[in-house]
């Protein structure tokens, strides 16, 4: 089981989080003027690499606020948790 560190709440268990996909997406500025296929890329398709991911999570089960983490997709190790008003850390 994870534990992992809610940037208002600490450290809790993996039970009470909800992953909410890839962090960091970018919304296209005018979406009326993107093809068909430039729009189902921005929809549909998102990184899976093995390695380092930057991931948006939820936490459920206590405070309720959304909150990005950086984590390792192969060992599920978490290399930080921060809140969407500070700076993405830069993991290598």
């Amino acid at each position: 089981m994870l534990i992992i560190k809610c940037p208002w709440c600490g450290e809790r268990t993996q039970t009470e989080f909800s992953y909410h996909g890839e962090a960091h997406i970018v919304r296209p500025q005018a979406p009326d003027e993107l093809s068909d296929e430039q729009w189902a890329d921005y929809l549909f398709f998102r990184k899976n690499p093995k390695g380092i991911h930057y991931e948006r999570w939820l936490h459920a089960a206590g405070c309720r606020r959304f909150f990005n983490m950086a984590r390792h997709t192969v060992s599920g190790e978490i290399y930080a948790t921060y809140r969407f008003d500070e700076q993405k850390p830069i993991i290598e």
